[in-house]
């Protein structure tokens, strides 16, 4: 049994997520359906998370094991000959047969967008989100050097299933590319909507509504309702996984 490793690109505009579901296409469910054509067998996709509706990927990792000795350069041509345009398998390799996409996974990785402009943009729309209010950015800056290290991050997170929402952030970097701003977030694991929460949260910084010292408060409060809003799917993008 061979255990295969890929790397995959999306664009999450017209899918409900990754991960399979009954209410809408996933990108797990057409990329299984694609491996399965080419493998003739049934398949079982392991990703290394779940990406909401609408969200992007570069990087996105998940393997499959399977009898077939097709070689991984054959696969991926195949494979990406039965995927739609917004969807595409970048390589794949064999790993070890204990390798799992998710739980070998040492940190992830998501950048998120922001056209920071008083008018939107029509080309690129789908990969950002447009706010119009001025921002500062090195309030912001200042504001995130809170988020470094292992936290509890209860205040940025949607959902109260997890068993324990401490996660450790080794890289929060935002910056300024014209009018364009990108927020950089490499940590061990993320909750429901982390880091979504995290930049509506400096956003409210960014324009002046909430203080520095409030920002680094609310981390530390682990409150759900003292953080900001969870801004649009459209500007996140998951770029690497690291083992």
């Amino acid at each position: 049994m061979n255990n295969i490793k890929l790397i995959i690109e999306y664009d999450g505009t017209n899918y409900v997520g990754w991960q399979q579901q009954k209410n809408g296409i996933t990108i797990h469910g057409v990329l299984t359906k694609a491996i399965e054509r080419v493998v003739n067998e049934e398949a079982t996709l392991q990703g290394s998370g779940r990406t909401d509706a609408g969200t992007h990927a570069v990087g996105q990792v998940a393997n499959f094991k399977t009898k077939s000795d097709i070689p991984v350069y054959n696969l991926v041509q195949a494979i990406n000959t039965y995927l739609p345009k917004d969807i595409v398998v970048k390589s794949a390799e064999k790993v070890p047969e204990d390798f799992h996409s998710r739980y070998s996974a040492k940190s992830k990785t998501y950048c998120y967008t922001i056209l920071n402009s008083e008018i939107r943009d029509a080309v690129g729309r789908d990969y950002c989100l447009h706010y119009s209010t001025p921002l500062n950015v090195d309030k912001m800056q200042r504001a995130s050097k809170a988020l470094m290290g292992k936290h509890d991050f209860s205040a940025f997170k949607s959902k109260s299933d997890v068993i324990s929402s401490v996660r450790t952030i080794m890289k929060m970097e935002i910056k300024e590319n014209g009018k364009y701003l990108t927020f950089t977030v490499e940590a061990d694991g993320f909750l429901y909507k982390m880091v979504r929460s995290i930049v509506g949260t400096l956003l409210e910084v960014g324009k002046g509504k909430m203080k520095i010292t409030e920002f680094k408060q609310i981390v530390k409060s682990g409150i759900r309702a003292r953080a900001g809003n969870t801004v649009a799917a459209s500007g996140l993008c998951l770029l690497e996984v690291k083992y």
